[in-house]
């Protein structure tokens, strides 16, 4: 088979990982119970080794970004899923909740829009991660 004939790697999806989406759901549900905004899922698998997942979420105030950042290490440990690491909880700007294959950022509105990681992450395709609770309430 020449180098013509195959088909590139990168353009190959893999197929999704139903426990990885449910570690990214049940992340996304603590965010949610704490009235996270604009709550999205990234699948990064094919576009870089940092993690298969980016969670991004906002929050109004500093202090609604730290509730949801605990609230989402808390859910971390209840379930079971190992926090490697959580960044910026203090300034309640950006917090960076690393779990490995799952890394959650919880950005306070301007700062969200600054960084504009859904630009530069356009590639990735999103996943639904809004519980049904509150897709039924956005419908009302």
């Amino acid at each position: 088979m020449t180098k013509q004939e195959r088909p590139h790697e990168s353009s190959q999806k893999r197929p999704s990982d139903p426990a990885q989406l449910a570690r990214a759901m049940a992340l996304a549900a603590a965010a949610y119970d704490r009235h996270a905004e604009d709550v999205v899922a990234l699948d990064v698998r094919d576009l870089t080794s940092l993690a298969d997942t980016f969670l991004i979420a906002s929050g109004r105030s500093r202090q609604q970004v730290r509730a949801i950042a605990d609230a989402v290490l808390e859910a971390a440990r209840r379930d079971g899923i190992r926090s490697l690491g959580a960044e910026g909880l203090n300034e309640g700007r950006w917090a960076l909740l690393d779990f490995g294959s799952v890394i959650f950022h919880v950005f306070h509105e301007e700062a969200r829009s600054h960084y504009d990681l859904e630009r530069l992450w356009a590639d990735a395709p999103q996943l639904d991660v809004e519980p049904l609770e509150s897709k039924q309430r956005r419908v009302k």
